[in-house]
């Protein structure tokens, strides 16, 4: 089932196009990842989302039904670009936060003692923002987002300003909402964190949608045939169906080639044939990474 449907929406600023005809759906109870260039679109499809800009055409639908005004509460929202009261005290913020959420005051206060707990932040409830770390001000600007259990997260570079542990710290915690049934829509130039947590994206590119679907289906769609071996001796005489693309001898000894398969054999047939050859101490299929996807999709220019 589908939380989250966008149909054909498009949005243009004066001369400047910013979507064009853009459509995609995002599962219930998963991690979306939201991808594609500075300037790609992104943004202003999580702008349409949220409400905070109208579109020009299209639709979106929440839950099957036209998004209103009103299903915004039901969203947690992180922006890219932060937005809290230096001035302010933490605890302060975040209760009234909490109320232009719909929480009472004591539902928010519980909700902000847990997830301080849960992020070790127990000792800053009467700490002013302008005190805190760019680190520690990312983690109240979390709360702020998902204190009000939302069903839809939105984060958009939810890493940014974090270190490696807290950037875990973080991870962890997307991880367990997305178990608990949460949907989360998650924007990130992070590859590696697309890897790690995504179900399925979908990439933007100079405002058109150019790929989307499953993240294992679309790694799988890149597959190339092209293997990984860890060999004795050099390798020769193979035949045209086998392409040797580079072998680089290892320091230790040995050899560590990349070979194709160009006339339909199996991993098998390859392997069967460096057997007769040379002692292969690994063999494995390279299959190209999001990030390998990702230069690949964007630097080709190509759109659906």
């Amino acid at each position: 089932m589908d939380l989250l449907k966008v149909e054909n929406v498009s949005k243009s600023y004066s001369n400047h196009l910013a979507l064009d005809d853009v459509s995609f759906s995002i599962p219930d109870k998963s991690i979306f990842g939201l991808l594609g260039p500075n300037g790609a679109g992104k943004t202003t499809m999580i702008r349409i989302i949220t409400q905070i800009i109208s579109k020009d055409q299209g639709e979106i639908f929440l839950k099957g039904k036209p998004i209103t005004q009103a299903d915004v509460r039901r969203i947690g929202y992180l922006p890219e670009e932060r937005g809290l009261y230096k001035k302010m005290k933490v605890g302060e913020q975040l209760l009234f936060l909490a109320g232009l959420k719909g929480l009472s005051k004591t539902d928010a206060k519980k909700k902000i003692k847990y997830w301080f707990e849960k992020l070790g932040a127990d000792t800053w409830y009467d700490r002013k923002m302008e005190d805190l770390s760019k680190g520690m001000s990312q983690k109240v600007q979390f709360v702020a987002t998902v204190m009000h259990d939302p069903d839809l997260l939105i984060l958009d570079e939810p890493f940014s300003g974090f270190d490696p542990v807290n950037a875990n710290l973080i991870k962890d915690n997307i991880l367990e909402l997305r178990d608990q049934g949460k949907t989360v829509i998650f924007s990130t130039h992070r590859m590696e964190s697309v890897e790690e947590m995504c179900d399925h994206i979908a990439m933007i590119n100079q405002t058109k949608k150019i790929l989307d679907g499953s993240k294992n289906d679309i790694r799988n769609s890149f597959r190339t045939s092209t293997y990984e071996v860890g060999h004795d001796k050099e390798i020769s005489s193979l035949p045209g169906e086998i392409e040797l693309i580079e072998t680089k001898q290892n320091l230790e000894g040995g050899f560590r080639s990349k070979l194709r398969l160009v006339g339909g054999q199996q991993p098998n047939d390859l392997l069967q044939l460096l057997i007769g050859k040379t002692q292969v101490h690994h063999f494995s299929e390279i299959i190209p990474s999001m990030n390998d996807i990702f230069i690949a999709k964007v630097e080709g220019g190509n759109h659906e």
